[in-house]
């Protein structure tokens, strides 16, 4: 039977790499207790798991695990100083005036009646990002997003504040309207009420990670392929735009 919660990137006796699917928690939710979470449906397949760091619910890509108290501890370690090194991508709306752009704020969780992370310089904790424009298709750009540090929701709400909202993000740019084909390619000559759409959610994935191993102290890298939607999009607009956001 095919899983369609996440695919296994890579294991070992100590970690996990699973790229796992946009709408499924990677651990527990004092929101949503009875959500599908990542970590119960992937311990049937590895047993006990540690969670390590979190990515958005809404997020796809990847997201690691320990799988003993060591490898948790160490692994933890490496996130709190900072010494693992994140890349996502995002589509958003419109085009920056920027081609790279270096975001500071104080960010404040549940800070509305939305549980959504506002800007708060009296109580807010310092955030990090670093973005870069991978480029323009359209009225859609690709942003490569490099958080220096883990405050939830983070990069959402650092190109909201910067005028920038992430293809179907309804949190934060109040859009929900799906991506279709027909908005994108000229002379379209589908039927627009069979018309599937390409996207339908967070247009946001957690593309690659670097850490060091927690039993080896060798320098790994993974990166999670684009879930099927984010994938056909991309093609689209490299086909298109001559824009590939996945091109090294």
């Amino acid at each position: 039977m095919k899983n369609f919660d996440y695919t296994v990137i890579y294991s070992d006796e100590d970690i996990v790499v699973l790229n796992k699917r946009s709408g499924i928690l990677i651990a527990a939710d004092r929101y949503d207790p009875d959500a599908p979470r990542l970590d119960l449906l992937a311990e049937k397949e590895f047993g006990k798991l540690y969670a390590v760091h979190r990515i958005d619910k809404d997020t796809s890509g990847l997201i690691i695990y320990a799988r003993n108290p060591e490898a948790h501890k160490n692994l933890s370690m490496q996130f709190e100083k900072r010494e693992v090194h994140k890349t996502y991508h995002a589509l958003v709306y419109g085009h920056p005036l920027w081609q790279d752009l270096k975001v500071k704020l104080a960010l404040k969780p549940d800070g509305d009646a939305r549980h959504r992370t506002v800007v708060d310089k009296k109580f807010g904790k310092p955030s990090e990002t670093d973005f870069h424009l991978i480029g323009t298709c359209g009225q859609f750009s690709w942003i490569e997003a490099k958080p220096l540090t883990g405050r939830t929701h983070q990069i959402r709400v650092h190109l909201a504040a910067n005028g920038l909202s992430i293809v179907c993000d309804p949190l934060y740019s109040g859009n929900q309207k799906p991506l279709r084909l027909s908005e994108i390619k000229k002379n379209w000559r589908g039927d627009e009420e069979e018309e599937r759409p390409l996207l339908k959610r967070l247009a946001l994935h957690a593309y690659k990670i670097e850490f060091t191993h927690p039993k080896t102290g060798e320098k790994v890298t993974f990166t999670a392929p684009y879930p099927r939607d984010m994938e056909a999009v991309r093609k689209q607009f490299a086909k298109i735009y001559r824009v590939d956001s996945t091109a090294e």
